[in-house]
């Protein structure tokens, strides 16, 4: 039951002084043996990152073929201490990420084994800061955006899933969680079929959908608006990548505490789960390939989106 590992995250992270390792432990009493941790300084503290291999049956860490999925939690911190007492709106992104892997890692000890290989990263901060944004606070990050894209990444996605709250706007209009289109070496590309209909089947409603901008698939640091950083991960990765978006029906800030939403988090795990189910089979797709090729031929790369341009000239 997925909703018993969701609640079981959120308690683990709602300690004021949980840590990665802390993580781990819970992680691995599920069944899983590789988790790393990794104790990371930024310009404004230090983080825990939590990376957890899930493997396949057919996965290519073992020498199969199947894809790789990677799951990754965004957020600046789980927690604003002591400015603010308690996990803060930003947390669901690591809560839904953690709770996914507690899942998977309980499915696997019981013999229901993926097909394909899964990755699932996040940090675990419950100190971070905050920082000014319109139309509600934003949390901070103890580390800049290129830190954590690079420990949350690696080389070996085909595919990659970006959880994070996204409820500090006013173009998302839903309480629950959304889905972004397809965003792969700069391009936005059209919203995948296959996530729209298991969208809609662990939902039981209509799929949702939100709006990315060109600004939103560019690094941060370019001094340009961002929704948040959600789609961050697209700017250090090839593979396509999808946010999944916890929302609300009105602006909440990061840094508000109380706002965690058990229920809507439990969608976002199921969710990632059936994905990582059907990915590894080969059942989805995350885009077009024909299509992506007809129109790097039309209308060539656009990877220097994913640079932060002549700012570094």
């Amino acid at each position: 039951m997925s909703l018993k590992w969701t609640i079981e995250a959120i308690e683990l992270l709602s300690n004021p002084k949980v840590s990665g390792q802390d993580v781990k432990e819970a992680l691995v009493k599920t069944g899983l043996k590789d988790v790393e941790v990794k104790s990371v300084t930024g310009p404004n503290g230090k983080t825990d990152f939590v990376k957890v291999w899930i493997p396949g049956k057919e996965g290519k860490r073992s020498g199969g073929t199947a894809p790789t999925l990677g799951i990754v939690g965004r957020l600046g911190g789980i927690g604003a201490r002591p400015e603010r007492l308690g996990l803060v709106s930003d947390a669901d992104g690591g809560i839904a990420a953690v709770a996914t892997a507690m899942l998977l890692g309980d499915m696997y000890s019981k013999g229901d084994i993926l097909k394909g290989d899964v990755f699932i990263s996040t940090h675990i901060c419950p100190d971070a800061p905050t920082q000014p944004h319109d139309p509600v606070p934003f949390m901070g990050s103890p580390i800049d955006m290129a830190m954590a894209n690079k420990e949350e990444i690696t080389d070996e996605l085909d595919a990659l899933l970006s959880i994070d709250t996204t409820r500090g706007n006013r173009v998302i209009n839903h309480r629950g969680f959304a889905i972004s289109p397809t965003v792969k070496e700069g391009w936005i590309l059209r919203v995948s079929e296959d996530l729209l209909s298991l969208m809609s089947y662990i939902t039981g409603k209509m799929p949702m959908v939100f709006p990315i901008t060109m600004q939103d698939i560019t690094p941060y640091g370019n001094d340009v608006y961002h929704l948040n950083s959600i789609m961050q991960p697209c700017t250090a990765t090839s593979a396509p990548v999808v946010g999944v978006a916890l929302t609300s029906e009105v602006p909440v800030p990061g840094c508000a505490t109380g706002a965690t939403q058990a229920m809507d988090i439990d969608e976002a795990v199921r969710f990632s789960v059936e994905v990582a189910k059907y990915y590894g089979e080969g059942k989805i797709s995350f885009y077009d390939a024909t299509e992506f090729d007809r129109l790097i031929s039309l209308y060539g790369h656009m990877r220097h989106l994913q640079t932060l341009g002549k700012i570094n000239k």
